[in-house]
């Protein structure tokens, strides 16, 4: 797959661009200088330029094959899934790329600006924000990490720059605007993701994980959605913020996965307490001596009748309120684990207000 496509929605940019027919000999590394700048290039396209040369060498052309095996000789062989952008993080071979590229992938190829080419291993994913790292294996040493910038003082018009693989037509580059701040969109399995950016520079299918650059050349953010009624860029791409990829891909690096906060408890689904009437969150079980058993909550339980006494209904979370699953994972994913968040329940009929020191989600 590659970035997501919104069709007045959001929706994966599933249009995968099959990638040329792949030649897996690794091929030798090109090395050949620019030709001199021409005459005349205003201070804009001079800066536009440098920027281009220095981050180019960090982003990278990434392919996704799956492994067939024929029925009669037993043989096995790559076929072509599709294709997708990514950058260098560190010098120890990490890739980030968008976790929708390498999905449902048997091998993983990583082809960089000199067009060497590697395999590559995953060493974590995030679908909740659509990240994953890669790592490709013997690192060259002449690896170029991506600068990294901030996402938190953006400001709408700010000029950006988006480079990738769009149609495999590899360091495309393209240029825009940040359009708007704080948006949010679903990820590939359905959570929100907040604090998105919005740029009118064209993404098209084949940039899903590249960067968004700012005119300095840091990363603010990894291409991978649109919004468009035909599955063609419409002048409305996402961006997750890089103060979120900062936040993910080390994590994704140590542990191969996110370590989430949460409460230590397991909720009565919401489509059934929608029924009930009820609103806010209905604590069905308890993890004995979690965060929520700690701080004195209460859940459902049964009696020997039979009959189902409801135990507290979680209304806020600091200040905020919360009617799904989905409102109070948003509100916790901007906290780390042991942080401390104000719960307030209802709890027969009053309300109450308790402090919370948040555990690892298990």
């Amino acid at each position: 797959m590659a970035i997501i496509v919104i069709g007045y929605s959001v929706s994966i940019l599933d249009d995968w661009v099959p990638p040329p027919e792949p030649s897996y000999a690794t091929p030798q590394p090109i090395h050949s200088s620019p030709p001199p700048l021409p005459a005349g290039l205003t201070p804009e396209e001079l800066a536009t330029i440098k920027v281009v040369d220095q981050a180019s060498q960090s982003v990278v052309y990434i392919t996704n094959s799956a492994i067939h095996r024929d029925f009669w000789s037993l043989n096995t062989f790559e076929v072509p899934q599709g294709s997708g952008s990514g950058f260098v993080w560190d010098r120890h071979g990490h890739i980030v790329t968008n976790f929708h590229v390498i999905y449902g992938a048997d091998a993983i190829r990583v082809v960089l600006d000199d067009q060497t080419s590697f395999e590559a291993a995953v060493v974590g994913m995030d679908p909740d924000h659509d990240l994953a790292v890669l790592r490709i294996a013997d690192p060259p040493p002449n690896l170029v990490p991506l600068a990294i910038g901030r996402s938190h003082n953006l400001r709408v018009g700010q000029r950006v720059l988006a480079i990738g693989n769009p149609f495999g037509l590899d360091h495309t580059v393209t240029t825009g605007v940040v359009s708007a701040l704080g948006r949010t969109i679903k990820s590939i399995n359905g959570r929100t993701i907040e604090g998105v950016i919005q740029t009118d520079a064209a993404i098209n299918p084949g940039n899903s994980g590249g960067p968004l650059l700012d005119s300095q050349g840091r990363l603010i953010g990894v291409n991978t959605q649109i919004m468009s009624p035909s599955g063609a860029f419409a002048g409305i791409g996402f961006a997750v913020p890089v103060d979120t990829v900062t936040r993910i891909v080390p994590q994704l690096i140590q542990f191969g996965k996110v370590i989430r906060p949460g409460l230590g408890i397991s909720l009565i689904p919401h489509t059934i307490t929608a029924r009930w009437g009820i609103e806010g969150l209905v604590i069905a079980r308890i993890e004995p001596g979690g965060a929520a058993d700690r701080a004195g909550l209460k859940s459902a339980r049964e009696t020997r009748s039979g009959r189902i006494i409801l135990g507290d209904v979680i209304t806020h979370v600091d200040g905020e309120p919360v009617r799904t699953y989905d409102d109070l994972a948003t509100i916790l994913d901007r906290h780390q684990v042991g942080d401390r968040v104000t719960i307030e329940i209802m709890r027969n009929g009053r309300p109450m207000s308790l402090a919370l020191k948040l555990q690892a989600l298990n």
